[in-house]
């Protein structure tokens, strides 16, 4: 029986106030950096582990959260995840030393990872597929994106007007109202099927790309050859063949090779991967560029951010309308190459850059590239006949993108260390994040063909049963 309007508009916005939150945080501690820094003498590797700390566990875990919104429902699933998100929140906020914080964000991901996966499942399985879930999608995705945009000046606000303790505070109330609203307004639903969680499967996937990631990061001031870059390098590839090779013997995996096969996810999901290690670090950059270069407070640099979060979510919005006239595909094409376009442009960033042609003329071409293709991939990479795979399909999207964001901060982080050389004066750390910028503009460019060779024309849709007209779904505007 398809869900009343008043009852999918709580499934809708539930959803929402989830996504908002975890993604928001992936972001909005980025102006605040420069302040931790000074609070708790945190060294330049422990400001990324502040942000790294977060996506790892995040996208590790989300695999593992995916699958037990399926098995124990995803009423339950998201009502936990959010309450342990909130709760360390209030811990990152109180923290007195450089571990208090960096714990809280670890367990910070776990809630986010347990949360995250569940609103896209809620609104795959409660709304019939059709126009209204593409609308429907389409505003999640819109809201995402304008959590990670708007954590730059929801940041430099709080940070300004309070301290930076404020960036993790403000989950607290906002936290609690939503498990509040949630309890009461959501139905439970869960798959009959899924009897088991591959917790080994999961614990294989997150130290395997913590390794990797902290390998990466280690390479800035040992090299590529040093033994304590290149052994959590080798070590978090042996875990992440391990983890491999434990999905393919499963009875029950975190990920069912055969899903693989399918051209629509795993291209999606390689795609999501490659934009990923590209758009995530854009906030990060911009943040220090604007703080660190041109001399911004923290509220000046969130204000200068806001028509890129503008931007994001109106490309998340016209989305829906293009895909209906240009498919999926080409959408998701156009949108990875603007982007790229504009990281090119942001590329050419210096010490004495003006507002308008530094930060605002590249940052709404990529914000708006980022919009456009966030829509079409998600629709993409959750299409499925069996809605037993709801979950799972939304954790391995949700996986790929934080993966790809927390990879490609490490790896464009040592780009950018690697031309900066050590030094600190403005003219430096312009052309370190200028470089940064234009090596994501390469793996954009990169994206934008694999795309266009790998995605599929048309998508598989769920059978009609013949003389049986699929039930209307409830209007979203």
């Amino acid at each position: 029986m398809p869900l009343t309007a008043p009852r999918l508009w709580a499934v809708v916005l539930a959803a929402c106030a989830g996504q908002f939150l975890v993604v928001l945080d992936v972001s909005v501690v980025n102006v605040a950096l420069p302040s931790m820094r000074d609070t708790l003498a945190l060294s330049e590797t422990g400001l990324q582990w502040v942000v790294n700390a977060y996506t790892l566990t995040f996208s590790g875990l989300m695999l593992l959260g995916g699958r037990a919104a399926d098995l124990f429902g995803r009423k339950k699933v998201f009502l936990a995840g959010l309450a342990l998100f909130t709760a360390a929140s209030l811990a990152g906020g109180l923290a007195q030393e450089p571990w208090h914080l960096l714990a809280a964000r670890g367990i910070q991901g776990m809630g986010a990872a347990i949360l995250a996966p569940a609103t896209l499942t809620l609104l795959t399985t409660s709304v019939p597929e059709g126009p209204a879930r593409t609308k429907a999608i389409a505003t999640w995705s819109a809201v995402g994106a304008g959590g990670g945009a708007a954590g730059g000046l929801v940041g430099g606000v709080l940070t300004d007007a309070l301290s930076w303790r404020w960036v993790l505070l403000i989950n607290v109330p906002i936290g609690a109202l939503v498990v509040a609203a949630a309890a009461v307004w959501l139905t439970e639903s869960r798959e009959e099927t899924v009897r088991r969680l591959d917790v080994p499967g999961a614990l294989l996937v997150t130290l395997g790309l913590g390794a990797v990631a902290y390998g990466i990061v280690r390479t800035d001031s040992a090299g590529w050859a040093a033994p304590s870059a290149l052994g959590p390098l080798v070590a978090g590839l042996v875990l992440l063949v391990l983890f491999v090779l434990a999905e393919a013997r499963s009875p029950e995996p975190l990920v069912p090779l055969r899903l693989l096969r399918n051209r629509a996810v795993s291209a999606a999901n390689v795609a999501i991967f490659i934009n990923g290690l590209a758009m995530f670090a854009m906030w990060y950059f911009l943040s220090l560029y604007t703080q660190n270069v041109l001399g911004y407070t923290p509220l000046q640099a969130g204000f200068a951010l806001v028509p890129h979060s503008l931007t994001i979510v109106l490309g998340s919005k016209v989305a829906p309308l293009l895909m209906a006239r240009a498919g999926e595909r080409y959408l998701a094409v156009a949108g990875a190459a603007m982007a790229g376009l504009g990281y090119l442009w942001q590329g050419t960033m210096d010490a004495q850059g003006g507002y308008v042609t530094t930060i605002l003329g590249p940052g709404v071409v990529m914000a708006l590239g980022a919009g456009l293709a966030a829509t079409p991939l998600a629709t993409i990479a959750t299409a499925t006949e069996d809605p037993g795979e709801a979950g799972l399909l939304s954790g391995l999207f949700g996986t790929g993108r934080t993966m790809g964001g927390a990879l490609g901060l490490a790896v464009l982080s040592t780009v950018a260390a690697a031309r900066t050389d050590a030094r600190h004066d403005a003219a430096s750390l312009a052309a370190g994040y200028g470089m940064a910028f234009r090596v994501g503009a390469v793996l954009l460019g990169a994206c934008t063909l694999f795309m266009l060779a790998a995605l599929p024309r048309t998508l598989k849709r769920a059978p009609v049963v013949p003389g049986r007209d699929p039930a209307p779904a409830p209007e979203l505007p």
